[in-house]
């Protein structure tokens, strides 16, 4: 098993979040799934304030969230998760520094979801 890694555009629904970019806040985010860590888990990266990736936030949490989210809201404590529309879903993250809200295109998250689930029931290489 390998780790699956996608990067999907976002929007950043927080003022205080938003990075200076010209495209409305659209940002780069990494989703991450390692299956030998934990395969009950996904990762969440958003890059830092200055849009750099050294100064990146992480929140790892249960990709059945993720997944449940999608279709009704689903979450609570550090992530929340519920769709938005039709087409999108929020992910609110919680952290002591405050909140970060992102919306992101709901087919980038139920690609990165199937990457996971096909990885996910790949056989063990001995």
């Amino acid at each position: 098993m390998s780790v699956v890694e996608e990067y999907a555009r976002a929007h950043i629904l927080t003022d205080g979040d938003r990075p200076d970019e010209d495209d409305g806040g659209a940002i780069p985010v990494v989703l991450r799934y390692d299956p030998q860590l934990d395969p009950s888990m996904v990762c969440v990266a958003l890059p830092g304030k200055d849009g750099r990736a050294a100064r990146s936030r992480e929140w790892t949490f249960s990709r059945a969230l993720l997944e449940q989210g999608l279709r009704a809201p689903a979450g609570s404590g550090e992530v929340r998760v519920w769709p938005c529309g039709r087409v999108q879903a929020v992910v609110e993250f919680h952290s002591p520094q405050g909140c970060s809200v992102v919306q992101f295109e709901n087919k980038a998250l139920i690609r990165f979801l199937r990457r996971t689930y096909a990885e996910a029931a790949q056989p063990v290489a001995h």
